[in-house]
């Protein structure tokens, strides 16, 4: 049973949901439950206490993820929801190293495949999407929560980045979301959704983001131009702007800790952010809950970016 909820409604029943997919072994009357019953049981208990949610299924449904490090990332919160939402899954790594961080994390979702993908490479990209033409026909979703600078231009002043860095930045954080949306758009054939990954660095000047700020502003613009060239596809396309995490590629940012320490003390509901709360608005940006959004950055950052100060 899959099922999809509004980004509004409950983050914690997509944890509980994602608990139950990953740790089944929950027992009833001395007998081990399997995890459909586990969530039909949390549902009617939810419903006996007058709290009720939208619901949609995505069974049948294809996505595509792309940039999943390990299982802090982003893009792993995400593929874990689409998956309890019953979404057939297409998991891709960068290389052969990185398949061996990948490939655990994906044998634990049954269904889903790995697939190697070097996105600064356009010959892999084609090859790609033509296996995943052959596996699955269609194409419903894709994520793309890719980003990298050399660690020399996070470290330091902005106004040493270098011609280099700055072109690596770009080309793999920006670009790559042009080449796998175009790779992806004549697989989706009844519309669909592209996701990806931004950070309020992109509007505003975070230190030691250097490089990175820009890149995030020129995707976030890259969102905007590539919803209106593929909005009459019925292809929806959207950035997750989530507040500062642990994850593989934010440990390359000089002072992340004082980051998160700020950000916590600053933010409306002071606090950080949680993974499974970005992870459940890619499920909601995947869904038909949010068929009328298109070119927008929403924000998971627990309110941090409407302050002044």
């Amino acid at each position: 049973m899959g099922f999809v909820w509004s980004v509004h409604s409950c983050p914690l029943l997509l944890t509980l949901i994602l608990k139950i997919k990953t740790n089944p072994k929950i027992k009833s009357g001395g007998q081990e439950c399997p995890p459909h019953t586990q969530i039909e049981m949390l549902l009617f208990f939810l419903s006996c206490q007058g709290v009720f949610f939208m619901f949609e299924d995505l069974r049948g449904r294809t996505a595509v993820v792309f940039g999943v490090a390990n299982k802090r990332s982003i893009a792993w919160a995400i593929a874990q929801g689409l998956h309890a939402a019953g979404m057939n899954l297409a998991i891709t790594y960068q290389n052969e190293r990185m398949e061996m961080e990948a490939k655990d994390l994906i044998l634990s979702l049954p269904g889903a495949e790995g697939f190697m993908c070097d996105v600064s490479k356009d010959e892999e990209i084609a090859r790609l999407f033509e296996k995943l033409k052959g596996r699955y026909g269609k194409l419903h979703a894709l994520v793309h929560s890719v980003a990298y600078a050399p660690a020399e231009e996070l470290n330091g002043d902005f106004v040493n980045t270098t011609r280099e860095g700055f072109r690596v930045a770009h080309d793999v954080s920006v670009y790559s979301l042009i080449a796998v949306s175009r790779a992806a758009a004549p697989l989706m054939e009844d519309g669909g959704s592209v996701i990806t990954m931004t950070y309020y660095g992109a509007e505003k000047v975070v230190p030691h983001y250097n490089v990175m700020g820009v890149a995030k502003a020129a995707l976030e613009c890259t969102v905007r131009y590539l919803a209106q060239d593929l909005g009459r596809r019925k292809i929806r396309v959207n950035a997750i702007s989530a507040g500062p995490l642990k994850t593989l590629a934010a440990r390359g940012i000089s002072g992340l800790g004082d980051m998160l320490k700020g950000h916590a003390e600053r933010a409306p509901l002071q606090r950080n952010v949680e993974v499974g709360e970005v992870g459940s608005t890619g499920v909601f940006l995947a869904s038909d809950a949010s068929s009328g959004i298109t070119g927008e950055v929403i924000y998971v950052d627990c309110g941090y970016n409407i302050m002044g100060f």
